[in-house]
């Protein structure tokens, strides 16, 4: 595994792009701060400071896109909710991959794809995750409650090298056989870290809002809402 240690960028899933026909597949990209995090749907990642992990993954797998790179960022979300789990905590995942520790965000993940012209070059697969956050950070996100690593342990976290190393072992030992078989190789994983499923929610399209009953996660990794009489299958949007 080829790690890139950076002190300060933009924000290491551009960095990735931008560099991207320079690295190995399974190179990893870790920088001590970032000025620029990006989040789905182009949201800002507020930087929480450099005990905190801001991390991508360059992924060639194969030559062309595959559409089960669709299913990368829960295929991570799941990751992270095991690494969470061994320091004792109950993570949970909010379609379709944001981490929660008791309702409140506590890692963002974002995968893009890199093409040059027609040519597929392969994917970068970013994580931000809140490891140590001041409580004067925190109180800066206004959209969503969020939370860090310290605050639920009610301590400093100062080894952020292994949780690197637990997150990083835990994402390769599974990999190639999620690429594989799919989100079905961990749909049963997923599901049993989902809270919202058989509640009435709205979900946030690009451009408009549904709402209706979360009635189960398909094999695909979409979510299936109903909506008065018609089922709808969702492969985007955020469970506001």
């Amino acid at each position: 595994m080829n790690i890139i240690n950076l002190v300060s960028v933009d924000s290491t899933n551009t960095y990735a792009k931008l560099n991207i026909e320079k690295f190995s597949d399974g190179t990893v990209i870790i920088a001590e701060s970032q000025t620029n995090g990006r989040g789905r749907f182009n949201r800002s990642w507020i930087d929480m400071g450099a005990g905190n992990l801001f991390m991508s993954i360059i992924l060639k797998h194969s030559g062309s896109f595959m559409p089960v790179y669709s299913n990368l960022t829960q295929y991570m979300s799941v990751v992270l909710c095991r690494v969470f789990e061994e320091y004792g905590l109950f993570p949970e995942i909010k379609w379709p991959n944001d981490v929660l520790i008791k309702g409140k965000k506590i890692a963002g993940i974002l995968c893009e794809t890199v093409y040059s012209g027609k040519n597929f070059k392969g994917l970068v697969l970013g994580a931000g995750v809140n490891l140590n956050a001041p409580l004067d950070k925190l109180i800066l996100v206004k959209d969503k409650e969020v939370t860090a690593l310290n605050i639920e342990l009610a301590r400093e976290y100062e080894d952020k090298n292994l949780f690197i190393e637990k997150l990083l072992d835990e994402f390769f030992k599974n990999c190639d056989n999620f690429l594989s078989n799919g989100f079905v190789s961990i749909k049963d994983e997923y599901i049993d870290r989902c809270n919202f499923l058989g509640k009435k929610i709205k979900v946030q399209l690009y451009s408009m809002t549904v709402e209706g009953e979360a009635l189960h996660i398909n094999d695909n990794g979409e979510l299936i809402l109903k909506d008065h009489d018609k089922e709808v299958a969702l492969s985007a949007g955020d469970i506001l």
